[in-house]
């Protein structure tokens, strides 16, 4: 599940980075969660390993914008709304179908 995520990220991270040579921007990730950022450790180490398999390395040349819910799951769409403003190049959504829904059990 991760190398796919990766294989998406990377994809997508391909045209932000042919449009960003010109004007040196680093691209930059939105990544969402609806849990704690403590409770997606190990699932947020594996993604940085995929991303590095791939050439892709936080700090040089891509950036991370993280959000977490922390189980309040009606904070999805603010947390989404603010990644957007950020106009990060892509948004990953991690933490199951509640957190891409906004629903669920509260």
């Amino acid at each position: 599940m991760v190398g796919l995520v990766a294989l998406a990220v990377a994809f997508a991270l391909c045209g932000a980075v042919a449009t960003a040579q010109p004007t040196g921007k680093i691209p930059r990730i939105g990544f969402l969660d609806n849990s704690t950022a403590s409770g997606s450790a190990v699932r947020l180490e594996a993604f940085r390993q995929e991303l590095s398999k791939l050439g892709w390395s936080e700090g040089k040349n891509i950036t991370i914008e993280y959000r977490f819910a922390e189980q309040k799951l009606e904070r999805l769409p603010e947390l989404a709304a603010d990644l957007v403003r950020l106009r990060v190049d892509l948004i990953v959504v991690s933490g199951g179908p509640d957190a891409v829904s906004g629903e669920g059990s509260h």
